[in-house]
């Protein structure tokens, strides 16, 4: 083989060339395994949110985002009526803006409803209405139809996703310990005007 870096590459070490991981957020070994998790992340993300969305609508006929089909399933965890803190640190989010804004969308189409009649804000819980229950009940089944069916497949499956998990659990603290630094030490930067 030539050492001329403008000559083909043989077959031996094409796939080495043509994979090369490297670019702008990974200069080493290290830095490329955890940007190639990140670029992962992104495409999980989207496939999940993607099939979020289609199962709920194939469910219930209702054109919801996977945000909203988030919500109405954590409002259903454990048949416990949660208000909107609670929701936002299950998700662990923290635009509560948007999460009562997908409330009001999942009771407008009468999928959950308060659980006092109090018109404080503080203290109000939400839970499913009948329509609600009838909705996760169809998405549970077509989850387990579709997609636990599709899992089922793959050996030692349970493992791999508690390991995932785990790993996953890890990234999101590191995540945001890094986001808290990030914004401790935020520099100021003047407008150009």
């Amino acid at each position: 083989m030539s050492d001329d870096p403008t000559s083909p590459a043989t077959d031996d070490n094409f796939t080495a060339v043509a994979l090369d991981r490297h670019w702008h957020l990974a200069t080493n070994d290290h830095e490329v395994a955890l940007t190639e998790l990140e670029y992962s992340l992104f495409r999980s993300y989207e496939s999940f949110s993607r099939w979020m969305k289609e199962c709920t609508v194939a469910a219930s006929g209702i054109n919801m985002s996977a945000s909203d089909c988030a919500v109405l399933n954590i409002i259903a965890m454990r048949d416990r009526p949660k208000g909107i803190t609670e929701i936002a640190r299950l998700l662990n989010r923290d635009d509560t803006t948007n999460i009562q804004y997908t409330i009001r969308k999942l009771t407008q189409e009468n999928l959950v409803e308060k659980t006092t009649t109090d018109k404080r804000r503080k203290g109000v819980r939400y839970r499913p209405t009948p329509d609600g229950h009838t909705l996760i009940s169809r998405f549970v089944s077509l989850r387990k139809g579709l997609l636990v069916d599709m899992t089922e497949a793959i050996r030692n499956i349970d493992q791999q996703l508690t390991q995932g998990s785990k790993i996953l659990d890890l990234m999101t603290g590191m995540y945001e310990q890094a986001a808290r630094i990030a914004a401790t030490h935020r520099p100021s930067f003047k407008e150009d005007v």
